[in-house]
């Protein structure tokens, strides 16, 4: 196990993020993301869940979901996996928070506050080649902002590829350490910015206690589970495309050596279809 706990798994992201005591990480890294937009000083947990036993089988809706000291709503989650009509998920969780503004009664007129998305995704979602994609609300032809009422921002971690010495800014400098802290020997950017020290406190297995280090590793023994788990449904994904081409070069009485070299397969197994 690493030095600094691993912020890919439920219980790792929570407590780095999710909690009130470690509030300020995540202030500190939303004003980065949003950089020349918004200023958040101050924001509170509106699920106040407890960090969690285990990953999968929670009936939560969202990783982190906060209101800032203006009345912004933002939802912070990490997706480790893809999954079907993920976008749509994620437009559906903004426009039920924008739902949960309303007010009964005729003096109500609409006065919604913003509502945020960030999306942290330790996967690729079609031909993806940007780290960052942020989606509005604008006019198709001019561009122009139509409201900023609703933001989405999705974060691609494996087109991330800088070493420490390439960040070039604090939100880089963010994304950076979240990739690797689970492999980190210690927590970079410290003499630069004083939120990494807090940070350093906050990941740093040795600190927690025997509970803390139960759920802790109970979180990773899931994360661990799930990538297995992926790889074997994508291995055996390529492999059933590998069969259905052999089986369609066969028919057009392809050289069983071709078909070897084009699929991968052996002869044996090209030889029983």
């Amino acid at each position: 196990m690493g030095k600094f706990i691993n912020p890919f798994t439920d219980y790792g992201f929570k407590k780095i993020f999710g909690q009130e005591i470690s509030k300020d990480l995540l202030i500190d890294f939303l004003n980065d993301l949003l950089k020349g937009e918004r200023v958040i000083t101050d924001l509170t947990f509106l699920n106040n869940e407890q960090l969690p036993e285990y990953d999968e089988g929670r009936g939560l809706i969202y990783d982190i979901y906060c209101c800032t000291d203006t009345g912004e709503k933002i939802i912070v989650e990490m997706q480790n996996k893809s999954q079907l009509h993920f976008k749509e998920r994620a437009l559906y969780y903004l426009s039920n928070a924008i739902v949960q503004q309303g007010e009964k009664g005729n003096e109500w007129r609409f006065n919604i506050k913003a509502v945020y998305g960030v999306f942290f995704m330790n996967f690729l979602f079609g031909n993806t080649v940007k780290l960052r994609t942020d989606v509005i609300l604008a006019d198709r032809d001019t561009g122009e902002l139509f409201t900023d009422r609703m933001r989405q921002v999705f974060i691609a971690l494996p087109v991330f590829k800088k070493e420490e010495e390439e960040c070039e800014n604090d939100f880089e400098r963010w994304i950076y350490t979240l990739k690797n802290m689970e492999t980190l020997k210690r927590m970079p950017f410290k003499a630069r910015k004083a939120v990494f020290e807090k940070l350093e406190e906050i990941a740093d297995v040795a600190s927690l206690s025997q509970e803390e280090r139960r759920r802790y590793e109970n979180s990773v023994n899931v994360y661990r589970t799930n990538l297995c788990v992926l790889d074997a449904a994508k291995e055996e994904g390529a492999k059933e495309k590998s069969l259905s081409i052999a089986r369609s070069l066969k028919q057009l009485n392809t050289p069983i050596d071709v078909i070897v070299k084009s699929t991968g397969l052996s002869e044996e197994e090209i030889t029983a279809l």
